[in-house]
């Protein structure tokens, strides 16, 4: 055999290698390959070992693994004209590969750019008392709109979550003042209700000792037993005229 032809053997080998190479496949659980053919979509294939026709197929990789994404600082002007600077993340994952690949050029790219139109519309509309107490139906709301956006590309956005709201120093002043002052406020009021109640109570006690007369005898010596235990008081304990009257009687007999 001429050295020709085992030459042109090995190159006959090599070539038939370098295609089987590019034929077989293999993908991992979280991938799925996008085929066309010829320009045409077919149904992904994978997981696992697949084989494509070379040249005639072309594959697209598509990761299936949820993603992150942080959304960047958007300037907002909340409903009642506060400026604040907020910033989100979102998470989001493809759930038909098909449609992520023709549907759209870089889903990747289009979620975040409607993550960030859609993050300064909703906000926008809502003023910053809600922005700050209220995040969670703020949240709710941001991920039912992207997500009814992002649907026709194959894209499912599970959550998305503000992260921080930057409100100016002039504004977190102001918003200290009102909380103190919402403070002193409350704590009068608590006061008042005391003062209130306690002389409800007070009236009611009166009630109770007028048409007691022993009872008003009664509080009258636990007073003066509670005064009695101050050592550094002097206590004046007035007698009953009641004791001495026929003393004064007599007396006034002998003059």
């Amino acid at each position: 055999m001429s050295s020709g032809i085992i030459t042109a053997i090995v190159i006959v080998v090599v070539f038939v290698l370098i295609i089987l190479s590019s034929a077989i496949k293999v993908f991992p659980e979280y991938q799925r390959g996008v085929i066309f053919r010829l320009g045409r979509l077919t149904p992904p294939k994978g997981p696992g070992l697949f084989l494509i026709i070379p040249i005639v197929d072309r594959v697209v990789r598509v990761d299936l693994r949820t993603i992150t994404f942080d959304v960047p600082a958007q300037e907002v002007i909340t409903k009642d004209n506060v400026p604040a600077k907020v910033n989100a993340v979102a998470y989001f994952k493809v759930v038909d590969p098909s449609k992520s690949v023709v549907e759209v050029q870089n889903f990747i790219l289009a979620t975040s750019q409607i993550a960030q139109t859609t993050l300064r519309s909703v906000l926008g509309q809502s003023d910053l008392d809600h922005l700050l107490t209220e995040r969670d139906k703020l949240n709710a709301r941001l991920q039912e709109i992207i997500d009814e956006q992002t649907e026709p590309w194959g894209i499912k956005v599970s959550v998305v979550e503000i992260k921080d709201v930057e409100i100016p120093t002039s504004m977190q002043r102001a918003m200290a003042r009102q909380a103190e002052a919402e403070r002193e406020r409350r704590a009068k009021v608590i006061s008042a209700e005391g003062e209130y109640q306690a002389s409800e109570k007070l009236q009611q006690a009166a009630e109770v000792l007028s048409r007691t007369p022993a009872a008003i005898q009664l509080r009258y010596l636990q007073t003066l037993a509670e005064i009695a235990t101050e050592k550094n008081s002097t206590t004046v304990f007035p007698i009953p005229i009641d004791l001495i009257e026929p003393f004064l009687k007599k007396q006034m007999k002998a003059d």
